[in-house]
């Protein structure tokens, strides 16, 4: 069975499963989108401001992830996709019940408590998240649906911020927490009604490891290991460079962050319906990817909150012609893989932590020489690579 949606925007119908998933998703969003600038920040103050525990924490994070996602893969195929999803929403609830009671937890037993819950989140999460969307999206419409999943995030992202930073000017970080794990938990909710998924990992711990690295995949892994880069700076270095330039100011960080996320909204379901033609989502990594990277090295020289706005807007439209394609051909690649979707998306995630490990370790260095701007120039190099996931594209693992 499949349900009609829009005549206008949708070519045809699309899936149960891609509504139950899309509206899970679009509940965590919230979460990402209340936390996702602030949760480096609480990082960064927990650890004294040493900005090099943050870095580490992050870094094992990913390592951890890494070296687990093949066994999580293989115990997935008894445990199964579904169930796994729901557990994902139940860990990353009680990962953020951590972040709340953090300050009366040895930093050392939190540093480590809170990456192995972390851990198994992100096992349980993203593995049959990324398989699941694969599967219930069509190749018609598959940059629509990232596109309009990615226009739910932004206009979430208007709000949320906004709201994050109220509540942090008022209250504390234990209140935004709270709010978050009850977000979590209402997101088990639409995952009630999604569909089974009937796949099985295939390979064991080593052969996925030397799949990863296989000369035929190569230049797709190098194009994943740059996303995961990128993503490192965006995710980590953007939000605490912001924070000490605008002196701590919660609510101006979170006004920021919402007025440019709404410039945004319209420009993406309109590349996510040009970008479902093969020829247009090329062209679009192509320049998308140079523009997006100049941005970055613009943002080298930003000095004042109006110029984060003017910077941050044009990043953010650049990075619309670039994402929303991108991770089309990344889901579009995965769903060719038949019976192997499960195997891609495994090596898909190891190579986009591999590549947050490695810009991390990047990062420390050039801030003990250069500082913490000169950093954005490596998410500038890092974006020009994500044009090699074009040769990805329908090959088998």
């Amino acid at each position: 069975m499949k349900i009609k949606i829009t005549k206008n925007y949708f070519d045809g119908k699309i899936s149960p499963g891609f509504i139950s998933l899309y509206t899970s998703k679009s509940i965590i969003r919230i979460s990402a989108s209340l936390l996702g600038m602030f949760l480096p920040v609480f990082l960064y103050q927990y650890f004294q401001e040493i900005f090099y525990w943050v870095i580490l924490y992050y870094l094992v994070g990913s390592l951890l992830y890494i070296l687990t996602i093949p066994a999580g893969a293989i115990f997935m195929n008894r445990f199964g996709f579904r169930r796994a999803l729901r557990l994902g929403s139940l860990l990353g609830s009680f990962y953020y019940l951590i972040l709340y009671f953090a300050s009366d937890i040895n930093p050392h037993f939190f540093f480590i408590f809170s990456l192995i819950i972390l851990t198994f989140y992100r096992l349980f999460h993203w593995i049959p998240y990324r398989v699941d969307f694969a599967k219930f999206t069509d190749e018609k419409n598959r940059a629509k649906e990232v596109g309009l999943l990615s226009a739910t995030a932004n206009i979430i992202g208007i709000v949320a911020p906004f709201i994050a930073g109220i509540i942090l000017s008022k209250y504390d970080f234990n209140a935004l927490f709270l709010l978050v794990v009850i977000i979590y938990i209402l997101s088990l909710i639409p995952l009630t009604t999604i569909p089974h998924t009937h796949e099985k990992f295939s390979w064991n711990y080593w052969k996925t490891w030397k799949k990863l690295f296989h000369k035929k995949y190569i230049q797709g892994t190098i194009a994943n290991v740059a996303d995961g880069a990128e993503n490192a700076i965006g995710v980590v270095v953007w939000p605490i460079f912001m924070f000490n330039l605008l002196k701590g100011n919660y609510l101006e960080m979170g006004f920021v962050a919402a007025l440019i996320t709404g410039v945004t909204i319209i420009l993406q379901l309109t590349v996510g319906k040009l970008a479902d033609k093969k020829s247009v989502k090329n062209k679009f990594i192509k320049y998308g990817s140079v523009f997006y990277s100049l941005g970055w090295i613009i943002k080298i020289f930003i000095a004042t909150a109006f110029q984060i706005f003017l910077v941050d807007a044009y990043h953010k439209l650049m990075k619309i012609f670039l994402r929303i394609p991108f991770d089309a051909l990344v889901y579009e690649t995965a769903a060719h893989q038949g019976h192997f979707v499960d195997e891609f998306t495994v090596i898909h995630e190891m190579a986009l932590h591999i590549g947050k490990i490695l810009m991390l370790v990047a990062v420390g260095i050039i801030y003990y020489y250069l500082g913490i701007n000169w950093t954005f120039l490596l998410a500038a190099l890092a974006s020009i690579l994500f044009n090699l996931a074009r040769s990805y594209e329908n090959k088998n693992v």
